[in-house]
């Protein structure tokens, strides 16, 4: 990277660190305060659910605009909106103002996500995939770690509003950051706003992107089990305090974070595709291990577990991703529809355990996490097959 390419990058990496963070505070509190207030597990799902469904829709939408309009107007707004939005929570009285406010919040995360990402695809230099994608996830990864663990340590010592107001002020921070740090649109580079971009039928009907989009969908849906569903368990069923329950919501994000450099280092020399097949069945084992839990202790080696699992095969998942967007020259469409992916897995994740929940028990919500996990990592395996002639070349 270029020096220049280095204060964007550190620019990026800081302002998603400090933004996420923000929104890792309230994580382990919202299920626990929307069951105070009441709500099924239907309820707690939608909680989730909502910020995922509107990502969902706006998510290719705003990555294929920063191809054509530039990243840095849309990073910008979609953090002012952020901060703004997270003050809100302070007003929510119920469960469904909760919801609808979740759902306003998505549509600004959809404008960040994907082009940030974008932008750091631009800048990575070549056969460096898996170490810059790698470097970059730990700002995310590290965010939501310690997030968590703050936002428990809030919530006992001062109050759930101020978490929210925490949150807010973060954001800000971050919005802060891009505005004065990024360089201005005219100046970036890798963005095509004056080319043709190829359709998303043709990026939709190529075998390893949807390879890519099972495996990222069947990881997202097993993180909206997790974070949903674990602190209820840890609640309800071991009455654990605030703290521990962000201790464990903290553990498996900060273990994958630890190991994204290394791995993405790894993933720049090896086969990448196996990677992703060994952290996809070490994911889709340790959700298992949620139903045997006899304690704090069985809940964090699961914990544990799955942040290896995700460690290992993230880096080079985003490294393919980034391979594919260079290839296609529309970074920012692949990565929208990388994170679409993801958004719609924390759906579908969030509400069918919700329903399982309610309709058997709470056990049942990680058998499911655990099952979607092994489909994803066969569905993977499946599209990114290839013969041994072919692997090499595409790998």
């Amino acid at each position: 990277m270029t020096t220049s390419d280095k204060k964007i990058f550190a620019t990026l990496f800081f302002s998603i660190f400090v933004s996420v963070t923000g929104v890792g505070i309230v994580v382990p509190l919202l299920p626990v305060y929307a069951y105070e207030l009441g709500a099924s597990g239907l309820y707690i799902g939608l909680v989730f659910g909502a910020f995922s469904l509107s990502r969902t829709f706006f998510l290719p939408y705003f990555g294929r605009l920063s191809d054509k309009k530039g990243r840095k107007p849309l990073i910008v707004a979609g953090l002012l909106a952020y901060a703004l939005i997270s003050i809100a929570f302070v007003f929510a009285k119920n469960v469904e103002t909760l919801i609808i406010i979740r759902f306003i919040q998505g549509i600004s995360s959809a404008m960040l996500m994907p082009v940030i990402q974008a932008y750091v695809g631009d800048i990575t230099p070549e056969g460096r995939e898996g170490l810059s994608m790698g470097m970059f996830n730990m700002s995310m990864f590290f965010g939501l770690s310690v997030g968590p663990l703050s936002g428990g340590m809030i919530n006992e010592h001062f109050s759930l509003n101020t978490s929210f107001v925490c949150m807010g002020f973060l954001a800000f921070l971050s919005f802060s950051l891009c505005l004065f740090m990024l360089p201005p649109t005219n100046s970036e580079r890798a963005v095509s706003r004056k080319k043709e971009i190829v359709s998303w039928k043709k990026l939709l009907k190529n075998r390893d992107l949807s390879g890519l989009l099972f495996f990222r969908f069947a990881y997202a849906a097993c993180v909206g089990v997790v974070w949903g569903f674990l602190p209820v368990l840890a609640d309800s069923e071991f009455h654990l305090s605030s703290s521990y329950i962000g201790i464990l919501v903290m553990l498996g994000v900060f273990i994958g974070g630890i190991m994204q450099t290394p791995m993405g280092y790894m993933a720049d020399r090896f086969n990448k595709r196996i990677m992703i097949l060994i952290g996809g069945f070490i994911i889709a084992f340790a959700i298992l291990l949620f139903n045997w839990a006899d304690g704090f202790e069985d809940l964090f080696i699961a914990n544990v577990l799955i942040g290896i699992g995700g460690g290992i095969a993230m880096p080079a998942l985003m490294a393919l991703a980034v391979v594919k967007g260079n290839t296609t020259k529309a970074m920012g469409s692949v990565m929208g529809i990388i994170t679409m992916a993801h958004s719609s897995g924390m759906l579908t994740g969030s509400l069918i355990a919700g329903l399982m929940m309610d309709i058997f028990q709470i056990g049942y919500a990680f058998f499911f996490g655990s099952l979607i996990m092994v489909i994803g990592t066969g569905l993977f395996f499946f599209y990114t097959y290839h013969r041994k002639e072919k692997i090499a070349q595409l790998f």
